[in-house]
C-alpha cells in the first residue's frame, strides 16, 4: 500500500494531468459542468455493480473514473473562479466536523442511532426547513422510499419494533387485494406502492438493504435465465418453442448450476 507522502503525490499526478487534458485535448476542452452530469450517474452505476460482484481490482478502477469526474468538476470550477479542488476538499472537511462533535467536541453518543439522530439534528440547525430537503428529486423511486425512511427516523418518526412494520405490510397487502378486487385501477396502483413503501421500511429494520437485494435477484434471475437460453440451444430449440414444463426442468437445473 501507498504512503499518506505518495498517495498525495499520485492525487497531484492525476491533478496536472487533468490540467495538460483540459488544456490540450479537444473532447476535454468542450465538456461543461451540464455534458459530464450523466457521465457522472453512469460511473456510479458502474462503482455500485463492481460493489455488488465484491470485484475490488473492478472497484479500484470505478473509483478512478468517480474521482475523475470530481477533479474535472472542480477544474471548471476554479476556471469559473468559483471553487477548486481545495475547497472542495475544506467544505467536506469541515461538514463532518461540524456534524460530528461526538469526535471533535464534547457530544457523548450511545451508540449509531444516536449519531444519525444528532446528524439531522445539526442539519435542520445549519438552516434546512426540512429533514426531506436531503433527499435529491432525481433518485430511483425505490432508492429514494430507503432515504425517506432513513431520514424521518432519524428524527424520531419511525416504528418501534419491527413486527409492527410487518404487521404493517399485511395491512396494505389486505388493501391491495381488496383494490384489485374492486378493479379500480388508479387505487390498486396507490395501494400497490404503499405495500413497496411499507416492505422497504421493513428492510430497514431487518437489516437489508432494499436496492442491493434486488439487484441481486435481478442478476441471479440474468444469470439462471441465460442458463435456460443455452440449455435449449443445446437441444436445438428456442425458448418460444417449448413447453413451461420443459423449460421448468432447465430452471431447476440452473438453481443447482448457480447455488
Amino acid at each position: 500500500m501507498n504512503s499518506r507522502k505518495e498517495q498525495l503525490v499520485a492525487f497531484n499526478r492525476l491533478l496536472d494531468i487533468m490540467d495538460d487534458l483540459r488544456e490540450k485535448c479537444p473532447w476535454d476542452k468542450k465538456q461543461t459542468l451540464e455534458s459530464l452530469r450523466h457521465l457522472t450517474i453512469e460511473e456510479t452505476y458502474e462503482l455500485a455493480d463492481a460493489i455488488l460482484e465484491n470485484d475490488l481490482e473492478e472497484i479500484k478502477k470505478e473509483l478512478g473514473d468517480v474521482l475523475l469526474h470530481i477533479v474535472f468538476y472542480s477544474k471548471i470550477g476554479s476556471e469559473k473562479n468559483a471553487f477548486d479542488i481545495g475547497d472542495v476538499a475544506n467544505s467536506i472537511s469541515d461538514k463532518l466536523i461540524h456534524r460530528h462533535p461526538h469526535i471533535y467536541g464534547d457530544v457523548v453518543v450511545k451508540d449509531e442511532a444516536e449519531v444519525k439522530q444528532n446528524w439531522e439534528k445539526l442539519k435542520l440547525k445549519e438552516g434546512k426547513k426540512s429533514v426531506l430537503e436531503g433527499v435529491p428529486k432525481s433518485l430511483p423511486a425505490l432508492v429514494k422510499a430507503s432515504r425517506i425512511q432513513e431520514k424521518v427516523a432519524g428524527v424520531g418518526f419511525d416504528w418501534e419494533e419491527p413486527h409492527q412494520v410487518w404487521e404493517k405490510v399485511q395491512e396494505e397487502l389486505s388493501e391491495l387485494n381488496d383494490e384489485i378486487k374492486s378493479g379500480n385501477k388508479e387505487r390498486i396502483n396507490s395501494e400497490f406502492g404503499d405495500v413497496l413503501f411499507s416492505m422497504i421500511n421493513y428492510a430497514r429494520f431487518i437489516d437489508v438493504n432494499p436496492e442491493n437485494a434486488l439487484e441481486r435477484t435481478n442478476k441471479k434471475f440474468i444469470k439462471r435465465f441465460q442458463f435456460l437460453e443455452t440449455e435449449a440451444k443445446k437441444e436445438g430449440k428456442q425458448l418460444s418453442d417449448m413447453s413451461l414444463t420443459e423449460m421448468d426442468v432447465h430452471w431447476e437445473n440452473s438453481k443447482k448450476f448457480f447455488k
